[in-house]
């Protein structure tokens, strides 16, 4: 068992280390763009979006085209930025379900059907974001470093340190 561990589990692990960082900006950068892209065309593209909204029985879309446009756009550029994302990945997640529930609803015949829905992986991967944070490479981690706080990169680098390298406890 241990082999297997060591083999299959602890080996890939240690190779990825030095990479974990690419996790969480990939995932940044690729659903930042196509949110700031969709909240961008659907700003420059109004009076066709308030009559989707309507359609899709959005309730003042009037009010809601605009507002829901700039908050993927904005969003969408916080992410890109990795400024404030524990904050723009839950928002997006609550647009996420707003879509589903007022454009989709009807199509939901089955959990599979629901989680084939690429909202609903956007929502996964918003949440992700909003509990992970946004990694090394971003503005927030820029940010803590620059205030003194200790960042959740550095409490995770404590937790995945190489346990060789750590001294033994002191014992009475």
């Amino acid at each position: 068992m241990n082999a297997i561990v060591r083999t299959f589990i602890d080996g890939p692990e240690r190779l990825s280390r030095p990479l974990v960082f690419l996790g969480p900006l990939a995932a940044r950068l690729v659903v930042g763009w196509v949110f700031l892209w969709s909240g961008w065309t659907k700003l420059h593209n109004l009076p066709q979006m308030i009559q989707n909204f309507s359609d899709w029985g959005i309730p003042f879309p009037e009010i809601m085209t605009p507002f829901v446009s700039g908050v993927e756009f904005v969003g969408g550029l916080l992410l890109l930025l990795g400024l404030f994302t524990r904050i723009a990945g839950p928002t997006l997640v609550i647009v996420m379900i707003v879509a589903v529930v007022s454009a989709k609803l009807d199509q939901i015949d089955s959990l599979e059907t629901l989680l084939g829905f690429e909202e609903v992986s956007y929502m996964a991967l918003f949440g992700w974001l909003g509990v992970a944070g946004p990694g090394p490479v971003s503005l927030d981690y820029l940010l803590q470093r620059m205030a003194g706080s200790k960042t959740a990169a550095d409490s995770a680098a404590h937790l995945h340190a190489d346990p060789s390298s750590q001294s033994e406890p002191a014992r009475v």
